[in-house]
């Protein structure tokens, strides 16, 4: 059997990254006048899908209904999180899932600012994911957390807090925790830097991540009538989410009028069957935008607070 104890590290602050606060979006005041933005562009395809995707978002809140948001890490990457986090502290996003590679971003971020390290590099030398502190401080804080009860989201917004870490206003699970907004991660083992390392305890990912699970479940529960949507995971939300809404159909509620939005770069198979064709076959509607998430969202969410008449905070 190999022997992870031999597994040799390096500091975290001596890795070069690709993406960091620096490239996040840049949010203050009021947003730009949504109307006359889109009015340069043709009200077709993916514009209305755009404003599609808007009022349907508008309306489940309005409603007292659920805005459930799932993505990949890559949204991290991309500089959306204040995005995310303005949409939880304005109460539009009800439920925030994602994976655990989001975890390993979101803490980096919020511990240094800086994240994405550059994999086809370092994996020639097999120092890929092998910087201490990412997988110390989130293996030590999923065994607490599993002993605790405790899911994985809150496992990292816990961590963070205590930790007191420098950028943690950056941090999703961080100022979700602050807004009272679920913030659940669904993990599988050996998909994450962190499961590498020999502080890794697969008995409490698996503990922390179920917990997670049933309360994303719990969240679907109450979907008749909101919005879902997936926003660049390939493979792993689209899973979980179809899993989590065949529970509650099972147990008897009524989740057929809701709204599934899919947005990514390609036209995966997963997404487009177990998050769009597959929940709305026996109602409900469903919106593709196929193209960059780091242009789409933002046109969403400028989109959202001009009709609910809602201003950004104050971003650096």
């Amino acid at each position: 059997m190999i022997d992870l104890s031999k597994i040799k590290t390096y500091p975290l602050k001596e890795r070069k990254n690709k993406a960091g606060i620096r490239d996040f979006v840049k949010l203050c005041g009021k947003p730009e006048d949504y109307e006359k933005l889109m009015g340069i562009f043709p009200d077709i395809l993916a514009v209305s899908n755009i404003k599609s995707c808007v009022e349907a978002i508008r309306k489940s809140r309005e409603n007292g209904k659920p805005f459930v948001l799932m993505m990949g890490a890559h949204s991290i990457k991309c500089g959306l999180s204040p995005l995310i986090i303005e949409m939880m502290e304005k109460g539009i996003i009800t439920h925030f899932a994602t994976n655990g590679a989001s975890a390993i971003h979101d803490f980096e971020i919020a511990y240094m600012g800086e994240t994405s390290e550059d994999v086809a590099i370092a994996l020639e030398d097999g120092t890929f994911g092998m910087a201490y502190e990412t997988a110390h401080y989130l293996n030590d804080a999923y065994i607490k957390g599993a002993a605790q009860n405790k899911g994985m989201g809150g496992s990292v917004s816990d961590l963070i807090d205590e930790m007191n870490l420098p950028y943690r206003d950056y941090s999703i699970f961080y100022r979700a925790a602050k807004a009272g907004v679920k913030a659940t991660i669904h993990t599988a083992i050996g998909t994450d830097i962190i499961h590498q390392h020999p502080g890794c305890s697969g008995e409490a990912l698996g503990k922390v991540s179920h917990i997670d699970f049933h309360r994303f479940a719990d969240t679907l529960s109450e979907l008749d009538g909101g919005t879902v949507m997936n926003l660049g995971s390939a493979v792993l939300l689209p899973e979980v989410f179809l899993k989590a809404l065949t529970i509650v159909r099972n147990l008897g509620y009524n989740t057929k009028n809701f709204t599934a939005v899919n947005i990514d770069m390609v036209d995966h198979y997963r997404p487009r069957v177990n998050v769009l064709n597959r929940p709305t076959s026996g109602g409900g509607k469903k919106l593709f935008l196929q193209g960059p998430i780091e242009l789409f969202l933002p046109l969403i969410v400028h989109g959202l607070f001009a009709k609910m008449g809602l201003e950004f905070g104050q971003w650096k």
